[in-house]
């Protein structure tokens, strides 16, 4: 495989971005994550929040050892955490944690216990967003597992777009996935996928704003569960 790894400046990126947004529409998953290897190659890595492993599983076949960044918040699910351990010991992958400047004990500190009750934004804010925004710092592209059939906001979804907050190439590669595409790539490739799928919850993120949902209820539904608030801030 050819690998290109060129610097490019913003401008650059984002017509890159635009462009393959339009030729990669109709493209497999697997397809798209070919391109931005041999686009991008080590400046390229997948994201994960560890409810399964298919994106780093697809991206582990374009590009064997592709970085796999996770956000430990403090305040995941054991089974998060274990989902996590699993995917870095069998998968070709490099998986990278990242962690939040502060502690739940610092944070707590300075802004008082349970600020995920009082200021989800904040909370979002300071245990999600800047430790992403850090870790990216080195990649010019970066992959995600959205899908347009998760939530009304995720509805137009690119699979290939510009992230203008950070500067950067973003790469959804299963956005025109349904869930039932996602449960059939499990079954035909063995992925890991986190055990609370199984057990009632359909979108995993930390656990003091996470719930199971309700049948009829959309994936997100069980996110933030009685707030307006859909989105921690990383997609949006």
């Amino acid at each position: 495989m050819t690998v290109i790894q060129q610097e490019r400046t913003a401008e650059e990126l984002k017509a890159l971005a635009e462009q393959a947004g339009r030729d990669l529409e109709d493209a497999s998953a697997l397809q798209i994550l070919r391109w931005a290897a041999e686009t991008f190659g080590k400046r390229f890595c997948v994201t994960s929040s560890m409810e399964d492993a298919v994106v780093a599983h697809l991206a582990s076949r374009a590009m064997p050892g592709v970085d796999v960044v996770f956000l430990d918040t403090g305040y995941h699910f054991p089974e998060t955490i274990g989902t996590r351990d699993a995917v870095e010991a069998v998968m070709d992958v490099n998986v990278i944690t990242l962690t939040p400047r502060q502690t739940v004990a610092e944070q707590d500190a300075e802004y008082g216990p349970k600020l995920h009750d009082r200021d989800p934004d904040l909370c979002c804010r300071l245990r999600k967003v800047q430790p992403l925004e850090e870790g990216l710092k080195g990649y010019q592209a970066w992959a995600t597992g959205l899908r347009r059939d998760e939530s009304p906001t995720r509805a137009n979804t690119p699979v290939v777009g510009w992230d203008e907050k950070r500067q950067k190439v973003k790469i959804s590669p299963i956005a025109r996935w349904s869930q039932e595409d996602v449960a059939a790539y499990v079954a035909e490739h063995g992925v890991l996928t986190n055990p609370l799928l199984m057990d009632g919850y359909a979108s995993i993120g930390c656990a003091p704003c996470t719930r199971r949902v309700l049948e009829g209820e959309d994936a997100r539904a069980g996110r933030w569960a009685g707030r307006a608030k859909t989105e921690c801030g990383l997609h949006g």
